[in-house]
């Protein structure tokens, strides 16, 4: 059973930084990392697989560290989000290739083992140059599983695949987990983890956001303030109301009208509002959430509110 550590490791590039002082353990079984799109998922992969160099802090496995060991390649398999450029090569020659390159006997026994791990038996003769985005994942993924690794990482690996694909790869690597295997994969959508990983780890701007049981993070993330835009007839007086209310946390007047509304209680706030526009002989012409998206709910996990958070395993 492996595992990975990563210990205050940072990656920037001349004056942006890319991964600020993460520190993590990553071990058997099926792991999320989660994060908006830009938030340094595909950086610490990179560094997790050997392909990067930390920065600062250290990136080890059972505690070798990764960077210029070459040994590491026999353990670790990596399924990139970036394309293959081999679309000359037919599924079976680029599986074959892999094979080839971890130098083992039976290269194409391994590789029609691993293609068929992935269902793509039927494909595998045809140029990948013909493959859908879902087909190019599968054969990627077969490249990775070639030589049995006990650390499987996956970057987005779920982008461009069909429902039952992604059933497919979802079982996959649940079975993996469950064999002991180190299986860590990122995504930027939060119902993908939910299905299939109980622990997650949290990125957002680079930085470490959360880490452990899944369940627990998102009841973080869901009990957080809600933001609302609230315009009326009369913004001013509907805020001096407002801010006797228990449900609400901070009430500011936007310049370009109405009121911006922190709200800690909904269900209270969601009964409280009308009748208090009633009462005061105010109509409500727009009532809207300002921070549905992903990335708000991640920034809360690191805003003054949500630093420090995190949920232990």
């Amino acid at each position: 059973m492996s595992v990975l550590e990563l210990a205050n490791a940072s990656r920037w590039y001349g004056n942006v930084v890319a991964v600020n002082d993460v520190t993590m353990t990553i071990g058997p079984g099926v792991t999320g990392l989660l994060g908006p799109n830009g938030a340094g998922k595909s950086t610490l992969i990179a560094m997790m697989s050997g392909f990067l160099a930390p920065s600062s802090g250290t990136v080890t496995l059972d505690g070798e560290a990764l960077w210029r060991n070459r040994e590491v390649y026999r353990t670790i398999g990596l399924v990139p989000e970036r394309e293959i450029s081999f679309d000359y090569l037919t599924g079976r020659q680029f599986v074959v290739a892999n094979a080839e390159l971890q130098g083992l006997s039976d290269a194409g026994a391994a590789a029609e083992r691993a293609i068929a791990t992935v269902d793509q038996t039927e494909a595998a003769d045809r140029r990948i140059a013909t493959y859908s985005k879902g087909m190019r994942q599968r054969i990627k993924l077969a490249s990775a599983l070639v030589h049995e690794p006990s650390v499987l990482l996956l970057d987005e690996p779920f982008n461009g695949v069909d429902p039952r694909q992604r059933l497919h790869l979802m079982e996959l690597l649940r079975r993996m987990g469950a064999e002991g295997r180190t299986v860590l994969f990122s995504s930027h959508i939060l119902e993908e983890v939910e299905q299939l990983a109980r622990h997650i780890e949290v990125v957002v701007s680079g930085r470490h956001a959360a880490s452990g049981d899944f369940g627990a993070i998102r009841r973080l993330m869901t009990d957080r303030p809600d933001r609302y835009v609230v315009v009326s007839s009369d913004d001013r007086a509907l805020a001096a109301l407002l801010m006797a209310e228990p449900s609400v946390l901070g009430v500011a007047l936007r310049a370009r009208g109405g009121l911006e509304v922190e709200v800690g209680d909904l269900g209270g706030f969601a009964l409280r509002l009308p009748a208090l526009a009633r009462g005061g002989g105010i109509r409500l012409s727009e009532v809207l959430p300002t921070d549905e998206s992903l990335e708000s709910v991640f920034a809360y996990l690191v805003s003054g509110s949500g630093a420090g958070r995190g949920v232990a395993s």
